[in-house]
């Protein structure tokens, strides 16, 4: 589709990686314009059939008479800004583990005898 939106035009920030089992309640707050435009650009670029029926189920119920509900703009903790995991430091690592030696120290192939 040539109407489709660019990235950085979506109503959703993170569309790509919000995860298919939160896409129907990140959906809820938007338009029926604005989930056109996520439908759109699902079709142009992923076209992944499980996200195409959510978003056409979703403007099916807005047709219908269906309003949006909720934040338009929902956290999306898992594409938020900054580091992931958690932080490393001298108090919070294990301790260095070295493994046990097996063998004879001259020739580490060979074992002991």
């Amino acid at each position: 589709m040539n109407d489709a939106p660019e990235h950085d035009q979506l109503p959703l920030p993170g569309y790509d990686h919000i995860p298919l089992g939160t896409l129907p309640t990140r959906i809820n707050g938007l338009r029926e314009d604005q989930v056109g435009q996520l439908l759109a650009y699902e079709t142009a670029h992923g076209n992944r059939l499980p996200v195409v029926r959510v978003l056409e189920q979703r403007l099916d119920d807005l047709r219908g008479g269906a309003e949006p509900s909720g934040p338009t703009v929902p956290d999306t903790p898992e594409v938020s800004e900054g580091r992931a995991g958690s932080p490393v430091s001298p108090q919070t690592s294990g301790p260095n583990i070295v493994p046990p030696f097996h063998g004879n120290p001259a020739y580490p192939s060979q074992p002991e005898k």
